[in-house]
């Protein structure tokens, strides 16, 4: 069994800088793609960003092009999101995931992750 955890929310004011962490459990952690999406209150869960097994391809939303960048590091089992001048809109609680195919480039559809971690909440002030 995977566990995936979550870690970096919290509060910040627009304009400002986070990084999440998502530290995963197992031995296969660097032959699958691995993504962030994110979920508001109210609103389906959306897409953020993505990462190939390798770390040689990454995929983003479009409202996050140019000011979130996701990484891994598979030593240490785990993938990051860094998200640069954060808008109050992307209030939400944010998520990683684990894909369902091995050595895979990622997707931008949830339907490919197969593990899901519990959550982190990002809130930014206006």
């Amino acid at each position: 069994q995977v566990q995936l955890v979550e870690s970096g929310g919290g509060l910040v004011q627009a304009g400002g800088s986070l990084r999440l962490s998502c530290a995963a459990s197992g031995r296969t952690f660097g032959i699958y793609a691995m993504a962030w999406f994110r979920q508001a209150p109210g609103k389906e869960r959306v897409f953020v960003a993505a990462i190939s097994w390798s770390g040689s391809s990454t995929y983003y939303g479009d409202s996050v092009k140019g000011r979130f960048t996701i990484s891994r590091d598979n030593a240490k089992n785990t993938v990051y999101l860094q998200m640069n001048s954060l808008k109050p809109e992307e209030t939400a609680v944010y998520y990683c995931a684990r894909s369902s195919r091995v050595y895979g480039s990622g997707s931008y559809s949830g339907n490919e992750y197969d593990y899901w971690g519990q959550g982190t909440q990002v809130t930014v002030s206006s």
